[in-house]
């Protein structure tokens, strides 16, 4: 396999895994919790949603958009995806957004799981609707990094192989410490995740705007795909500015009688 192949698997790699981490952590505590089968069928029954999402959104993606189009559809969704992460690693780095904690992550599951009533059947819903949930979201994020990195470099099989090499890993490290994977600095991983998603997003949206030219071909990039390279090095440097500012200023207090805010959603 050459560079490109080997920078594609890595890079899918590394963004898969996050999200595993964190779906892995929701089953974990389902399954120690309340029984392992209803989790499991959750989880079983998200996977195969997720292979007929793949399969049509891959197909549809793939034949129905000019290799242009396709380049600015995807490289502006991977550019949304890639600043929001960004935007809570910077916050997070800066100290104005708490550090997520798979441990905290874990009881919080368990005490939701023995709260909740147990039905009379055989199939446990709670548990098997809360492994679903977590297994789906999470799965989408893993789908649609598999499937934009895969068709902008045309080469969707090794992108799945790096997914699937996530998933191999995240799980082969839970079953081998039966424990929340909290010894992983996630919270770094979705910073350069988020580095790459932007980079990869930047150089392929640009790209796609040829789309509004005549002849509808993608702009080429000075250096090809070593331009990636720069665009990392860039949001990396632009990134490490937006920590150091908001570290120096002061944050505003909070309007007199207003709301405590809601804890939005981990990602």
């Amino acid at each position: 396999m050459d560079a490109a192949t080997w920078g594609l698997i890595i890079a899918t790699f590394v963004a898969c895994f996050v999200e595993m981490v964190e779906a892995t952590t929701i089953v974990m505590a389902m399954g120690y919790t309340r029984g392992w089968r209803s989790a499991l069928t959750g989880v079983a029954a998200a996977l195969a949603v997720l292979a007929v999402v793949t399969s049509i959104a891959g197909y549809a993606l793939g034949h129905w958009f000019p290799e242009a189009a396709l380049q600015l559809v995807i490289g502006g969704l991977l550019l949304i995806f890639g600043m929001q992460w960004l935007r809570k690693a910077i916050l997070r780095s800066s100290g104005r957004k708490a550090v997520r904690d798979e441990d905290a992550a874990y009881r919080r599951g368990v005490e939701a799981a023995e709260a909740a009533e147990r039905g009379a059947g055989g199939l446990d819903m709670f548990s098997f609707m809360v492994s679903f949930k977590g297994v789906f979201l999470e799965g989408m994020e893993v789908v649609f990094i598999v499937i934009t990195f895969g068709l902008n470099a045309d080469n969707v099989p090794a992108a799945g192989v790096g997914a699937a090499a996530a998933v191999v890993a995240v799980l082969g490290i839970a079953f081998a410490v039966r424990r929340p994977l909290s010894m992983i600095d996630e919270n770094l991983l979705k910073y350069g995740v988020g580095l790459l998603l932007a980079s990869f997003g930047t150089y392929w949206a640009v790209g796609g705007i040829g789309i509004f030219r005549a002849g509808h071909e993608s702009i080429r990039w000075p250096g090809g795909d070593v331009s990636i390279l720069a665009l990392l090095v860039a949001w990396f440097l632009l990134s490490r500015l937006f920590v150091r500012v908001l570290r120096t200023t002061p944050e505003p207090p909070a309007p007199a009688g207003s709301p405590e805010p809601i804890e939005e959603r981990a990602g």
